[in-house]
């Protein structure tokens, strides 16, 4: 069975930094596409970013773009997310799966964030 598990979250003001983790078990994350996504109150789950099995093609959303990063180690079965600049519209709760096009695994409980104006 995968579980994910997200961390990283908080409250920061907007301009702020926060790197997000996700740790995967039950399965090895070697060659599968890993994103994440978002899902802020009263609206649907959308994408941020995902990443080649081997980190060589990075996506983001248009609305993240140039200020997120979204990186991987295969070896630990973990992938991040460096948000920089932090816009009070990042509040949402993050959470990571396979990337689109892949049927999800069971979400995870994800980690809030929370951006301040």
């Amino acid at each position: 069975q995968v579980q994910l598990v997200e961390s990283g979250g908080g409250s920061v003001q907007a301009g702020g930094s926060l790197r997000l983790s996700c740790v995967v078990s039950g399965r090895t994350l070697s060659s599968r596409h890993m994103g994440w996504f978002r899902q802020a109150p009263g609206k649907e789950r959308e994408f941020v970013a995902s990443i080649s099995a081997d980190s060589t093609r990075t996506y983001y959303a248009d609305s993240v773009k140039s200020r997120f990063i979204i990186s991987r180690v295969n070896a630990k079965n973990m992938v991040y997310l460096q948000m920089n600049r932090l816009e009070p519209e990042d509040t949402a709760v993050y959470y990571c799966n396979q990337g689109p096009g892949s049927v999800p695994w069971d979400w995870g409980q994800g980690t809030q964030v929370t951006v301040s104006s």
